[in-house]
């Protein structure tokens, strides 16, 4: 819980300027958040003005010609999905999204860029690439247009910049073209995963993940799983009104099995992903994934006290050719761990060479853990253990790990995995003097390299 000094909603670039113009004169410092659906503290800070983007949510422009569409930047991706769809309708060819983060819907477009998202794309970089340009509202109030040709260093920083060098007021999108796309499912072992993964690049396919075994005792744990991947077929195939898909409550009862029994789980998740095979999606709707809020509510009641939580997530990156020897590593770490896997998947990414502060310096595989954790500072404490044992195997191949998931990370790690860190420090305070944009996860990293200043 984070306790903000007022929480303002600006509806305009204008209104972002008085409260920058206001938090100066009373000495406050700006945090900025847009869905809240960050989890490392980066949108939030203790006695901030929190500037909620959420009214933000407008489309400016949308240019069907050159396939570019300008929104607010608190604009949510349901939002600009109905926005396309309406605006569209009775027309072909129709312009869609490329990417957008897996796993929830209502997150917006500013927050997905100052964090540099990224999807289940095959062969994409991250949101960088999906962005001509945006407008920024800086320390002092100054509204300023950045691109890959104007104001490039911000372009490079506030991309990836988690809100720190200004308020992202509009961003202006590049498109693809919408498209039908079948789904192809199959259950492969993991030293399979990355063979195929290069052949569907080959044939064309454009999205895809691997969602692997979690239970401990399986001989496949982590080493095996379900592996859906996405291919375009013919523009005059016709789309199905209805085909199987997955209730809240059918994903309830996943969640339980997941804590429960853990091969139950995997076996009815593959089972149903598996009847999919050879369905029918929308390059972007297919991406949307309604998060189920207050899921561990509900789940908790149904759990023994001992069962009692919350999933804490981190994401590791490998390059490609070291993904079976690190998870073998990481199988063996997490057994003697006793680590509690709730949800295991893997997605892939092309090297970022855009922005100053890349995580995804490589081509990398991308591989997601869900550990439960109980609410005490012991089960916390473990978990964070686990979390940095992770990093360091994934540092042990090459790899690295996602910045602002959590803070659990030693220095060592954090300087080895993102060697730029400092410099991007320093860009800070070179852009934001006044250091007027500030967030509990900024305030974190600062005292922990407060010696390089």
């Amino acid at each position: 819980e984070t306790r903000v000094n007022r929480i303002v909603t600006p509806n305009s670039i204008h209104d972002v300027q008085q409260i920058i113009r206001q938090s100066r004169k009373e000495g406050l410092a700006i945090s900025i958040a847009g869905g809240r659906h960050a989890m490392g503290g980066q949108q939030f800070g203790i006695n901030t003005t929190l500037i909620d983007t959420s009214a933000m949510n407008r489309v400016l422009n949308f240019d069907t010609r050159k396939g570019l569409i300008t929104v607010q930047a608190g604009i949510r991706w349901p939002e600009l999905l109905q926005y396309l769809a309406d605006a569209q309708r009775g027309k072909w060819p129709q312009w869609g999204i490329r990417q957008k983060q897996t796993g929830a819907d209502r997150l917006s477009i500013g927050g997905a860029i100052s964090a540099d998202a990224h999807g289940r794309g095959l062969r994409f970089k991250p949101m960088i690439s999906d962005v001509e340009s945006f407008t920024l509202v800086n320390g002092e109030g100054k509204v300023l247009t950045c691109s890959r040709k104007q104001n490039a260093e911000l372009f490079r920083l506030a991309i990836g910049g988690y809100g720190l060098f200004g308020v992202i007021t509009d961003v202006k999108l590049r498109l693809v073209r919408r498209s039908k796309l079948e789904r192809v499912v199959k259950l492969i072992d993991l030293q399979e995963l990355v063979p195929t993964i290069e052949s569907r690049i080959a044939e064309g396919y454009l999205y895809g993940d691997f969602q692997f075994d979690i239970d401990p005792q399986s001989d496949y744990f982590l080493t095996r799983g379900v592996f859906s991947s996405y291919r375009p077929v013919n523009d005059s195939t016709p789309m199905p009104a209805h085909q199987k898909e997955l209730l809240m409550s059918d994903w309830s009862n996943l969640f339980y099995l997941a804590h429960t029994d853990k091969k139950r789980a995997f076996d009815a998740y593959s089972s149903y992903y598996l009847s999919t095979n050879g369905q029918l999606y929308w390059s972007d709707s297919h991406q949307l994934a309604e998060y189920l809020d207050n899921y561990h509510v509900a789940l908790d009641a149904r759990l023994p006290e001992k069962g009692r939580g919350t999933e804490m997530i981190s994401e590791l990156y490998v390059p490609r050719q070291f993904l079976m020897s690190f998870m073998e590593d990481v199988r063996k770490d997490l057994r003697e761990g006793h680590a509690d896997v709730i949800y295991g998947t893997t997605r892939f990414i092309e090297k970022d060479d855009e922005s100053f502060l890349p995580w995804a310096r490589e081509r990398y595989v991308c591989i997601i853990f869900n550990l439960h954790t109980a609410h005490t500072p012991a089960a916390i404490e473990k978990t964070a253990n686990d979390f940095r044992r992770l990093i360091a195997r994934a540092v042990q191949y090459g790899g690295s790990y996602y910045l602002t998931y959590h803070h659990w990370a030693t220095r060592e790690q954090v300087e080895k995995c993102y060697p730029q860190f400092v410099e991007f420090l320093k860009q800070k305070k070179k852009f934001d003097p006044d250091e007027r944009f500030q967030s509990d996860w900024y305030r974190f990293y600062k005292e922990m390299f407060a010696g390089e200043f």
